[in-house]
């Protein structure tokens, strides 16, 4: 690759696993990507040791504080890394004509502004936020669109769906003659255990997932199944499908990530280890294979392959993130937001496992005249669906 070739990077959310993995994969083709910004909202220690490494142009951080120390480090140990604090040097990095791709892998509804800039800005966007498509499919869409770069799924399973498709797919089902899209699911740590025990699950159980090496709130939201949920309402925005054509199977060996059922009665499914490596190096290097780091996958190690049908009963949040997507509108951008506040109350301890799914209702019920439009609006009725949820989880806890 010749040198005007190199590919400038932005990695938003770089101290997170997607965001280590991506740096992983980076570091093995330093001839076609250079890393030209980097962000953290925490991990202010390891954004340290990553820009060392790397030496982006730009670090960017949430709080002035942080900001100030890492500079000051980054300085005393000669790096010419320039700390940017807040939301705007987000979307300011993410936007730069400097840089050509976004890993987009914020979690949160945090990261839907500077993911929003980069689409805007027609750069290349490898999304592994999900909820840039969760709380605004519509608007994102319509960025990518209108700023005239590319989109490229970072989940295994949308990735695994890209892959399985036409290479000139253009969101229409019905042209292409695919008739289903079948996002597979591990099914999580709890999948067979009594019903009644699942009352007294801990935070520690919900956060050892049996495949994924993964964050607490993303090994939590597998747990229950809400994650697949998200995932569903992903894959509408990304690949045009409405919602009685995507399914969900349990598949516990998380060996096939996912398929694409096609009108001659062909299946196309994509497999690999459960190393998300594979997706990050699918996306830097389309259309392109580039080496991964990945061990090959022996089939005959693996030996079995199984599959079942969700239990919605021991799943109820994938039930609710199904009703969102049909209803619409707000309901799939209020469902993110109750399942973040839920979530975070049972890590701390303050909610129990099952009500996860009680606080998402509570709040989808009492969520009215709510808006997705623009930008603003996504985020107004995420703090206002936040409120409710909150509210929901005071309730639960003086019961």
């Amino acid at each position: 690759m010749s040198p005007q070739s190199v590919r400038n990077l932005v990695i938003l959310g770089a101290t997170g696993s997607i965001g280590v993995s991506t740096l992983d994969v980076v570091a093995r083709h330093p001839e076609r990507f250079a890393v030209f910004a980097l962000s953290a909202h925490r991990q202010i220690g390891r954004l340290f040791e990553q820009c060392l490494q790397f030496a982006p142009q730009f670090a960017v951080v949430a709080a002035q504080d942080d900001a100030r120390d890492l500079q000051q480090r980054l300085r005393e140990a000669g790096s010419r890394t320039e700390v940017l604090a807040g939301e705007a040097a987000l979307a300011d990095v993410a936007s730069d004509e400097r840089a050509d791709v976004v890993m987009a892998a914020i979690v949160g509804a945090a990261g839907l502004l500077p993911t929003l800039a980069a689409a805007r800005a027609g750069k290349r966007v490898l999304l592994a936020n999900k909820e840039a498509l969760v709380l605004g499919g519509a608007l994102f869409m319509d960025a990518v669109r209108a700023g005239g770069g590319s989109l490229l799924p970072i989940d295994s399973e949308h990735n695994a769906v890209f892959q399985a498709l036409p290479a000139d797919y253009a969101r229409c089902p019905d042209s292409a003659g695919v008739r289903r899209i079948v996002l597979t699911a591990s099914g999580g740590p709890f999948r067979e255990w009594p019903l009644e025990a699942l009352a007294g699950v801990t935070p520690e159980q919900a956060c050892a997932h049996p495949n994924w090496v993964m964050g607490r709130k993303i090994s939590v939201d597998s747990a229950t199944m809400m994650n697949k949920g998200l995932e569903v309402i992903e894959a509408h925005w990304l690949f045009g499908a409405l919602v009685d054509r995507i399914d969900v199977v349990v598949h516990p060996q998380s060996v096939i990530h996912s398929m694409v059922e096609y009108v001659d009665g062909s299946v196309v499914a994509q497999l690999g280890n459960p190393d998300m490596r594979t997706p990050i190096a699918h996306a830097l290097g389309f259309p392109e294979r580039i080496e991964a780091g990945v061990t090959s996958l022996d089939l005959c190690q693996v030996a079995r392959l199984s599959f079942e049908e969700p239990d919605f009963s021991r799943f109820p949040c994938l039930a609710l993130a199904y009703d969102a997507l049909r209803e619409g509108g707000a309901a799939p951008a209020v469902l993110n937001a109750a399942n973040e506040e839920a979530v975070a109350a049972f890590l701390a301890g303050r909610l129990g496992f099952t009500q996860i799914a009680a606080v998402i209702a509570a709040t989808l019920e009492r969520a009215n005249g709510l808006s997705v439009e623009s930008a603003q609006a996504i985020l107004d009725t995420d703090r206002s669906a936040r409120t409710l949820a909150r509210e929901s989880i005071r309730q639960r806890e003086t019961q």
